[in-house]
């Protein structure tokens, strides 16, 4: 399947992938708390929800790899600028309660 190679392109996977990985974890960790196999004991009372938004942000490294076997280069650029948005963000939210 060819994809093409444009800045927006990567954008939009670049935004999107994160998303819908943060949503699936997040639904996850929320089914086995309410089931009983994971505790919150001895953490951070913000900590699930940063390390499940830093694991979303890597998911695009997944992408990243693929489009780099393309040599997608521009597409590459547009996943590389979303996830720049998105660990800033991480930083402004979660940063304060890191240090």
């Amino acid at each position: 399947m060819q994809y093409k190679n444009t800045l927006w392109y990567g954008l939009v996977v670049g935004v999107i992938l994160p998303l819908v990985g943060f949503t699936l974890l997040y639904f996850i960790f929320q089914y086995l708390d309410r089931a009983g196999a994971v505790s919150n004991v001895g953490l951070g009372e913000d900590f699930r929800i940063r390390t499940t938004g830093i694991i979303a942000i890597a998911l695009n490294a997944i992408a990243l790899n693929r489009f780099y076997n393309q040599r997608a280069t521009q597409t590459m650029r547009g996943i590389v600028i979303a996830t720049f948005v998105y660990v800033v963000a991480w930083i402004i939210f979660f940063g304060s309660s890191v240090l």
